[in-house]
């Protein structure tokens, strides 16, 4: 299943949009926005893999929106406008519809972008190049945070206490735990909690409802007690 996301300050045309992801099996509609600024609160709640977004929208851009991002989901651009279409491309969008868009036309749009994400999602972990850092915004910086250096993480409202191995005192980032999941590479944290992740690395017990770091103990929340049971009969 692909998550989408769809874009466009015109209600008629957002609804006619909805109504043809609705009709798209491969295709789950997790949020509808009329600005570029709702599509960030958007995509900061969710998981997305594909944004529907018009170009002429007040105030921000649809390539504007586009370019901002650090992390690109697929793009396809659906716009009045058949002038931009070259400039699109700089942006490696997957395809680029003109108004009234006919629905085999959007359906061969959607078989692109499917096609895209199934090629991302096969990459082989060892073969792909995984970054072993990220930059995060911390008392108006930049701070390079890299993933070996995380013993443990705390979440709380709109933020994120990174507990390092190289400093006493933790990182505080604005950042939600669906952020925070779609930068953390695969395979080295565990979620114990609604509250907590913890790297793989770091654990050295678990005893009953509790895991240990060290002399550190975490209780284990009954949602996630069956993803650290799997982790530890795996042998990992």
């Amino acid at each position: 299943m692909i998550t989408c996301i769809a874009i466009d300050d015109e209600p008629l045309a957002l609804e006619l949009l909805k109504d043809y992801i609705s009709k798209v099996p491969f295709l789950k509609l997790v949020a509808v926005c009329s600005d570029a600024f709702e599509a960030m609160e958007a995509l900061r709640l969710h998981t997305v893999d594909l944004v529907f977004a018009d170009i002429q929208m007040p105030d921000l851009t649809g390539f504007q929106f586009i370019s901002s991002l650090k992390v690109k989901p697929i793009v396809i651009f659906i716009t009045a406008y058949n002038q931009y279409a070259v400039d699109s491309y700089d942006l490696d969008v997957v395809d680029y519809l003109v108004k009234p868009v006919p629905l085999e036309r959007f359906i061969k749009a959607c078989n692109r972008a499917r096609e895209l994400h199934e090629l991302k999602t096969s990459k082989s972990p060892s073969t792909a190049n995984t970054p072993d850092h990220f930059f995060a915004n911390v008392d108006y910086s930049q701070l390079k945070i890299r993933f070996d250096d995380i013993r443990w993480l705390k979440g709380y409202g709109d933020y994120i206490k990174f507990h390092l191995k190289s400093q006493e005192q933790p990182l505080v980032v604005r950042m939600s735990f669906k952020e925070l999941e779609r930068i953390l590479p695969p395979g080295k944290f565990i979620r114990i909690h609604k509250s907590y992740s913890v790297a793989l690395a770091e654990i050295t017990a678990i005893r009953k409802n509790s895991l240990f770091l060290g002399d550190q103990e975490f209780s284990i929340g009954e949602s996630y007690r069956e993803e650290v049971e799997k982790w530890v009969r795996s042998g990992n």
